[in-house]
């Protein structure tokens, strides 16, 4: 994805939807700052070109090489966080398993059976319990209301 010369004053939001992208170019734009959530999900992402006033996003241990030229800083070759030696600062709760989801950035999903916040509740959702009693509290406020409030409708 070659974005480069643009007049980029800042990433576009809709860069958002190019997390398949496996080599992007931003340079010769005037961008002063990559928001930190910039590139969440480009986990295939392998080199990204970015302004020599810019430092690679995550940092240069997001990275395996990091390349700067006369104006341009080159990050090439995306690390797995999960994989480092380095202790994660936000570790994933018990039940789950960290999985990348950009440069130097982490996501936690649980392990086949559990879900649910941290990962603490076992099993599949309660689709029909959930579906019976909203069905049923649906059905009963109807019939209430309708009765309540047909008087007051006017006949013609």
């Amino acid at each position: 994805l070659d974005l480069s010369n643009c007049s980029l004053h800042s990433v576009p939001p809709d860069l958002a939807e190019a997390t398949t992208a496996v080599v992007l170019d931003l340079t010769e734009n005037p961008l002063t700052t990559l928001p930190s959530g910039s590139f969440l999900g480009f986990i295939h992402l392998q080199s990204l070109v970015v302004p020599l006033t810019l430092e690679c996003p995550g940092g240069s241990d997001a990275w395996q090489d990091v390349t700067v030229d006369r104006s341009s800083r080159l990050c090439h070759g995306q690390r797995n966080p999960c994989n480092s030696s380095v202790e994660l600062v936000w570790p994933c709760p018990e039940n789950s398993v960290c999985a990348p989801d950009g440069p130097g950035l982490i996501q936690c999903l649980c392990d086949n059976p559990f879900h649910g916040y941290k990962c603490l509740r076992e099993g599949t959702f309660p689709m029909l319990l959930f579906g019976g009693i909203l069905g049923t509290a649906t059905v009963s406020l109807s019939l209430l209301l309708w009765g309540t409030q047909r008087r007051k409708a006017k006949a013609p």
